[in-house]
């Protein structure tokens, strides 16, 4: 557990946890995870820390965290290096990802002075309304991006006026403890971001039970996020869930197939396909199946599988070889059309996979792999694509290739799902609204929305009648 370093005693049993780099299956550190009741005192150094963050002046809070916005500029290559042999995630998107958290700040910093209330017309007084902080922020983290998921939650907190506890994944908790360390030479002050590096079932499961704790922010599965929902019901505890997807590639046949089938690796097997907003189902009309499939082979053989380090490579390895065999077991049994390659030895490779599912209710097209694999099927009708867009579980993102204007806003309409982008596969950008329907969660992360997620409204009525 760190704020500036490590608390200075961890009571009972737990046991170490060692961390490991993906791409050699090496351990690069270990650390002491947190136990309930080093939990419980950050809890309360968090809630005595609240009122004094949230009082300072709305310059002076964006102030220091443009200044922690700064240092994480000036470490955006240490950071990186951190998540490259963390996460094993290539070095130009670990640079992204650090580059994001720096954004993310800054974006925050700038709507503190524009958090404002409203003047409401009423009968016989004056009525307003206030933006007030929720208090503590408790926020859980996945291993897929573990810094810029990070920073969509502890950002608009902070500007908010919130104490934030941030519990990163247990595999991947280097870069969180770094940007700890980060926001107090920054000047924010003690208690009021701390990272708790631990398992779930002790930190998670604290954030969700403790009165203290105000809202709780988790990405992750979602079975762990309906577990974590009931949980904070029992207090009316404020959440946001960010959950699975099975995001759905539509491409139509107006929509140049050379373009498409080179983009298409892009959209699912970036960072090896552990990526809830991966297009991991492509529905193609039928008249072009066999054109895009020619092109889409040679497409997935060209991706470059190997050391994240070396800057020619385009997909590393998985996290862990407990979710390689995880990954792998949905490829038993399917047919599979073409794959890539994927180097031997140490690491927790998978090629990029390529499967021609038996039918819509195929495992492999219901449930999310998480992993470098995508199902091709065919679709005949814009309402077939639809239907089969809409059919999982899942709503988070998905993609539209058409030049039919009318029909993309059809579709895009018509597809239950958060977050989607025609022509092509960018979903998630740190000034616009990002959540998802159905399984895929609750509540909205970053943009304009962000900071209000953070807040309640306060309702102030004052009479002017005389007398």
């Amino acid at each position: 557990m760190a704020t500036s370093g490590w608390w200075s005693d961890h009571n009972g049993s737990v046991q170490a946890h060692d961390i490991i780099n993906p791409t050699t299956a090496q351990r690069i550190a270990t650390i002491q995870p947190t136990t309930l009741d080093d939990a419980d005192r950050a809890i309360q150094a968090a809630s005595a820390a609240q009122p004094a963050w949230a009082s300072l002046a709305p310059g002076d809070r964006a102030r220091l965290l443009r200044r922690f916005a700064d240092l994480v500029e000036t470490h955006l290559d240490e950071l990186a290096a951190l998540e490259v042999a963390n996460a094993g995630h290539t070095t130009s998107n670990a640079r992204w990802e650090a580059g994001n958290v720096r954004d993310l700040l800054e974006y925050a910093a700038g709507g503190i002075e524009r958090l404002s209330g409203r003047q409401i017309p009423v009968a016989g007084g004056l009525d307003l309304t206030f933006r007030e902080p929720l208090g503590v922020v408790g926020i859980i983290v996945p291993w897929n991006f573990p810094m810029p998921i990070a920073a969509w939650g502890f950002a608009p907190a902070l500007a908010a006026g919130n104490t934030v506890l941030l519990k990163p994944a247990e595999w991947t908790p280097l870069t969180a403890l770094r940007l700890a360390e980060l926001a107090l030479t920054a000047g924010i002050p003690e208690g009021v971001f701390t990272v708790l590096p631990g398992d779930g079932p002790v930190v998670g499961h604290r954030f969700a039970t403790h009165p203290l704790i105000a809202k709780v922010c988790f990405t992750g599965s979602t079975a762990v996020g309906a577990h974590l929902m009931a949980t904070c019901a029992t207090q009316m505890k404020r959440i946001t869930l960010e959950l699975g997807g099975k995001s759905a590639n539509i491409i139509f046949a107006d929509t140049d197939l050379d373009e498409v089938a080179a983009a298409a690796p892009g959209g699912v097997f970036d960072n090896s396909g552990q990526d809830c907003c991966a297009r991991s189902r492509i529905l193609v009309h039928d008249s072009v199946f066999e054109g895009f499939m020619e092109r889409f082979e040679g497409a997935v053989r060209s991706v470059v599988v190997g050391d994240p380090s070396d800057p020619t490579t385009m997909m590393g390895p998985l996290i862990a070889e407990r979710h390689r065999s995880r990954v792998l077991s949905y490829l038993d049994g399917v047919d599979v059309a073409f794959a890539g390659t994927a180097p031997d030895g140490p690491g927790f490779y998978v090629p990029p996979t390529v499967v021609l599912p038996k039918t819509n209710e195929d495992r492999i097209v219901q449930e999310e792999v998480f992993g470098p694999v995508v199902t091709v099927q065919r679709f005949s009708t814009e309402a077939e694509a639809i239907a089969l867009a809409n059919s999982t579980p899942y709503g988070l993102s998905g993609s539209i290739w058409t030049e039919n204007l009318s029909r993309a806003i059809r579709v895009a309409r018509a597809v239950t799902s958060g977050n989607l982008s025609v022509n092509s596969h960018s979903s998630v950008r740190y000034w616009t609204p990002f959540g998802g329907f159905k399984g895929s969660g609750i509540g909205r992360e970053l943009g304009p929305e962000a900071l209000e997620q953070f807040t309640e409204v306060k309702n102030v009525f004052i009479s002017t009648r005389e007398g």
